[in-house]
């Protein structure tokens, strides 16, 4: 049996860890696919050293541009790739562009298709990311959907697929990483105290792509000027910073620890020990509630409905009154529930469903 993984972002490698792992003791053959959608060390080669990953199997290059132009070029280039290598099953994880691409190029080459965190849903057709799960859960002969929230959600849509409910990775990933991470030395090297912060990360394109919103961000900087932010800076995000010539504004934030983005490990490091933690993230809005740590989110919905309950989660838009409210706002003390992200044995039974699936 031969397993391909399409991987491209952040978010792709961290759930790919813990697959590959299971895939591989196995004895399935489990063939890595960089993309390249993000090809730098902080936002690429870090994640497979955090978790002690092979170099990947192939390796597309496709590198930076619009959707349009990675989503077409990753088509493209991994069609021969699959086909030569003769894979009995694709796997995707979650929304990002290299997804989408993996999960076209299957099914055009008929190729049969699993999606890992199937069925999320926002409700929200101006986000990217929900276009793209949605195209693939439609596209994809298996779907290993992480809540039964999510199971849920493609029932309604009557998914030709089939569905399983197999819990998420990130209990696994994060009960792991959390006991790693007490070894991490960033706190040390950035001069920080347990509880002394609040951590902050934005990134997404609705939110990146308008002045008025970082202006908005760095009012609640400077609404905030007695608590020290830590903020991991996208690339996207500090090149419209500049885009913008707001950038001047940002470097005179004396409370701001602006910092390139941060090895997986450093950063759940970071956000076990904030006091509070601001993100415009679907990952961190879900790592932040199984670590027991108040999230604010940079968006007016989300696809971790899960998180809302007891306020650990709270929506604000990137509205710098309503965060400086959250932020202030007492931490939560009750209805939380870590068993609606399953018992942290999601990639065995992903391994055990396509054990079963593919003979």
């Amino acid at each position: 049996m031969k397993v391909a993984s399409v991987v491209g972002a952040r978010p792709n490698f961290i759930k790919m860890g813990p697959v590959h792992k299971s895939l591989s003791s196995s004895g399935i053959e489990h063939l890595i696919v960089h993309t390249g959608q993000h090809y730098d060390y902080e936002m690429s080669d870090i994640f497979f050293n955090d978790f002690e990953l092979p170099k990947p199997n192939i390796y597309l290059g496709v590198g930076s541009g619009s959707s349009c132009f990675q989503i077409g070029e990753i088509v493209k280039r991994l069609e021969e790739k699959l086909t030569q290598r003769q894979v009995d099953l694709v796997l995707v994880y979650g929304d990002t562009n290299s997804t989408l691409a993996g999960a076209i190029c299957a099914n055009k080459c008929g190729i049969k298709l699993g999606h890992i965190e199937a069925g999320l849903r926002s409700y929200d057709s101006t986000m990217p990311e929900e276009n793209n799960r949605i195209l693939t859960d439609h596209l994809s002969d298996y779907l290993f959907a992480p809540t039964l929230n999510a199971v849920n959600n493609l029932k309604k849509e009557r998914i030709r697929g089939k569905v399983y409910c197999t819990g998420d990775l990130s209990v696994e990933i994060i009960d792991k990483t959390k006991l790693i991470s007490k070894k991490s030395e960033i706190l040390d090297i950035l001069g920080l105290k347990s509880r002394s912060y609040l951590l902050l990360t934005m990134h997404r394109a609705e939110n990146t792509g308008t002045k008025d919103y970082f202006i908005q961000l760095l009012k609640t900087f400077e609404s905030l000027v007695d608590n020290t932010i830590v903020f991991p800076i996208h690339p996207r995000t500090k090149k419209m910073f500049k885009t913008f010539g707001l950038l001047d504004r940002l470097l005179k934030c004396s409370n701001v620890k602006m910092l390139l983005p941060v090895g997986y490990i450093d950063f759940i490091a970071l956000l076990q020990n904030a006091l509070k933690v601001v993100t415009d993230s679907g990952g961190i809005q879900k790592e932040a509630y199984l670590l027991k740590i108040p999230c604010i989110t940079m968006r007016k919905n989300t696809e971790w409905v899960e998180t809302i309950k007891g306020q650990w989660n709270v929506l604000t838009g990137v509205d710098s009154k309503k965060i400086v409210d959250a932020v202030r706002r007492p931490s939560p003390n009750s209805k939380y529930s870590k068993s609606v992200f399953g018992s942290g044995r999601t990639s065995q039974v992903i391994n055990e469903l396509i054990s079963s699936i593919i003979q």
